[in-house]
């Protein structure tokens, strides 16, 4: 006699109740800020995450107008809202300010759709609010380095400009010429990465100096020292060039090029007079006299005196030297050290 299989079981139904609990269940653990309001802009509900998004609890904002939470300039837009919300449109995606208990502000991006009855009446309206505040201050602070970037831009182009004038007019021929421009917008190109490196906040002035000189190899003649400095991106910009020169006169002529004698680059600061304070570098470059007899000295005076006399300490607001005796060679800067420097 056949058997017959047994009954399928029956597909499990959702009652209206487990409904209910289940979206009351998603919209409690939302890490979204989940708000109803009436046709009147009085909150009907709010979740855990409005209490943590907008400082109110549900017992404090329940019952009050949703303007409580708009700024005072923004005020018209719950109008134009609700009008939208009665003719059944869904408010797409926006992004606004709204106002914490505390009074500060948050950046949000809302989204509004009606809430109707069981007989399709419109009666009221959600609202997700979510928190891009971080969002936002990170688009801030593109734009702001965008714009900051753009200025450096602006200000290399003139930079190399000049360096291209200045080493043309001075250089002996074009393989003279083509050597010492590459040279200089490469010494361009090492500062510009230090700045690239700290999203263009500045550069510490020890590593700066290791940077450029790193490059000429002979690192156990070069002593470095000073207190901590955080330069900004102008002072980068030109003590890299003070540093190039330097270390490429040395590189020709000097302790870099011989291995014979000691460079040593100190800075500090000083209190001024007027309570300022003065950022003093000084470059000592000492070479062993047996090498110093055998040095070539340059005849004319080069684009590398110009930058570390002239342009360096008027670009700067200081003031330098550069002295040459016998076998040593001395470069001095004093500037402002508020005008070198990131602020704190």
């Amino acid at each position: 006699m056949p058997i017959d299989p047994p009954a399928a079981s029956p597909a499990p139904t959702s009652s209206p109740e487990h409904t209910e609990f289940l979206l009351a269940a998603i919209v409690d653990s939302s890490f979204d800020a989940i708000v109803s309001k009436d046709l009147n802009s009085v909150i009907r509900t709010w979740n855990a995450a409005a209490e943590r998004m907008f400082g109110y609890t549900a017992e404090e904002a329940v019952g009050r107008s949703v303007t409580m939470l708009i700024p005072a300039n923004l005020q018209s837009d719950e109008v134009d809202i609700i009008n939208r919300i009665k003719r059944g449109e869904r408010v797409e995606s926006f992004e606004t300010l709204r106002v914490r208990k505390d009074g500060s502000t948050i950046d949000v991006s809302l989204t509004i759709s009606p809430i109707r009855n069981a007989q399709g009446t419109i009666i009221g309206a959600s609202k997700i609010a979510r928190d891009i505040t971080q969002a936002k201050e990170a688009e801030r602070r593109i734009r702001l380095l965008l714009r900051e970037v753009n200025h450096r831009v602006k200000n290399q182009f003139a930079v190399i400009l000049s360096i291209i004038r200045e080493t043309s007019n001075r250089a002996a021929g074009p393989e003279e010429f083509h050597g010492q421009l590459r040279d200089r917008i490469m010494a361009l190109s090492r500062s510009h990465d230090l700045l690239v490196n700290s999203d263009w906040s500045g550069a510490s002035l020890l590593e700066l100096i290791h940077h450029h000189l790193g490059v000429f190899g002979h690192e156990q003649r070069v002593t470095i020292s000073g207190p901590l400095v955080t330069l900004n991106p102008n002072a980068v910009q030109h003590l890299g060039m003070a540093m190039h020169e330097l270390g490429t006169n040395s590189a020709k002529y000097g302790v870099l090029a011989h291995g014979r004698g000691e460079i040593s680059i100190a800075w500090r600061i000083e209190e001024a007079a007027d309570d300022n304070r003065i950022l003093d570098l000084v470059w000592r470059e000492e070479l062993e006299e047996i090498v110093a007899d055998r040095l070539e000295n340059p005849s004319r005076r080069g684009f590398g005196s110009v930058v570390v006399e002239r342009v360096v300490p008027l670009a700067l607001d200081g003031v330098a030297s550069l002295d040459r005796h016998g076998n040593l060679v001395t470069w001095s800067l004093r500037a402002p050290f508020e005008a070198m420097t990131q602020p704190d």
